[in-house]
């Protein structure tokens, strides 16, 4: 029982596509400090990533978290569809609203805190919100897993274009130019982080003893399906999947949403270019950009911690 009231937040995800987003997903259910009010789903097949979502949500008791289906834009593989099955989102016990980006004004317009919006994937879901109801830009704080500013991909030593900047570029400059505070973890500090060793290990043991519907179990049936999927049964040189998982980008901007304690905070200004790079250019919009860490131990340990204590 908490008597702390979390911080209200938004979660916006392309769920389905990598799995760190259903390890961040089921992070956040595991973080009291924050208290969830809407998770929306952004590109790709929104319907797909809304099923995927509701069946993490009820999995673990959290269907009262209304979904809201986001724009549907691109492609995307269904690389998480073995562990999705055949579950049908009419089932969801919980709200399900087809106009994902109204619902989404509507929860921050009605809220009495300000939001905490943790955005994990491209941002044309964002970009629609403001420019339907601009004013949640006064009612709410942007946080996300954006760009590369210094070092790139699998801690490349220049930056490159970051996918969730990249594939909507233009969307990511206006949730960059509105009026509100933001935070950003860019492949700088959560381009390397992966859970293996000892981390991995405990994950994998709480999966078998609390059972495939815990939140461990959920992370690891979905991090083999997603292997599986993406591999065809090739084999991949750098990456075994039985001791360690896949960089888990999303995870540190949940942690961003409650704390930066353990990184090192720099305020840039950022200017995203129409090629989708992220750069520090004078004039730019002030960002808060997790550049280095304090802790990073620390912080893997939180995520481990979290993931495979029994549910309180």
């Amino acid at each position: 029982g908490q008597s702390i009231v979390g911080i209200p937040v938004i979660l916006d995800t392309d769920i389905g596509h990598d799995v760190d987003d259903v390890w961040a997903l089921v992070f956040l259910l595991r973080c009291p400090e924050l208290d969830v009010k809407l998770i929306t789903t952004t590109t790709g097949d929104t319907l797909y990533r809304a099923r995927l979502t509701a069946k993490v949500l009820e999995t673990l008791g959290f269907s009262h978290i209304p979904i809201g289906v986001g724009i549907p834009l691109d492609d995307n593989p269904h690389t998480h569809d073995e562990w999705l099955g055949e579950y049908d989102l009419g089932r969801y016990p919980g709200a399900v609203v087809h106009d994902g980006i109204g619902v989404l004004c509507e929860t921050i317009m009605a809220s009495e805190q300000p939001v905490t919006l943790i955005c994990i994937g491209p941002l044309p879901n964002i970009a629609a919100a403001l420019s339907r109801e601009p004013n949640i830009a006064k009612k709410a704080k942007f946080v996300g897993m954006h760009g590369s500013i210094r070092k790139g991909y699998a801690g490349a030593t220049k930056p490159m274009r970051e996918f969730n900047v990249k594939l909507h570029t233009l969307s990511c400059r206006a949730v960059f130019e509105a009026e509100w505070e933001k935070v950003i973890t860019p492949l700088d500090t959560c381009g390397d982080i992966i859970l293996d060793g000892d981390h991995f290990a405990l994950i994998k043991e709480a999966a078998v003893r609390e059972g495939p519907d815990s939140p461990a179990g959920i992370c690891i049936a979905n991090h083999d399906a997603w292997f599986r999927a993406i591999t065809n049964g090739a084999p991949i040189k750098k990456m075994d999947p039985s001791k360690q998982s896949s960089i888990l980008y999303d995870l540190v901007a949940i942690y961003l949403g409650f704390a930066e304690t353990w990184l090192e905070m720099e305020e840039l200004e950022i200017k995203i270019t129409p090629d989708g790079k992220t750069l520090e250019e004078h004039g730019g919009d002030t960002v808060r950009c997790a550049m280095n860490w304090k802790n990073r131990p620390a912080f893997l340990d939180m995520v481990t911690r979290r993931l495979t204590e029994p549910a309180a």
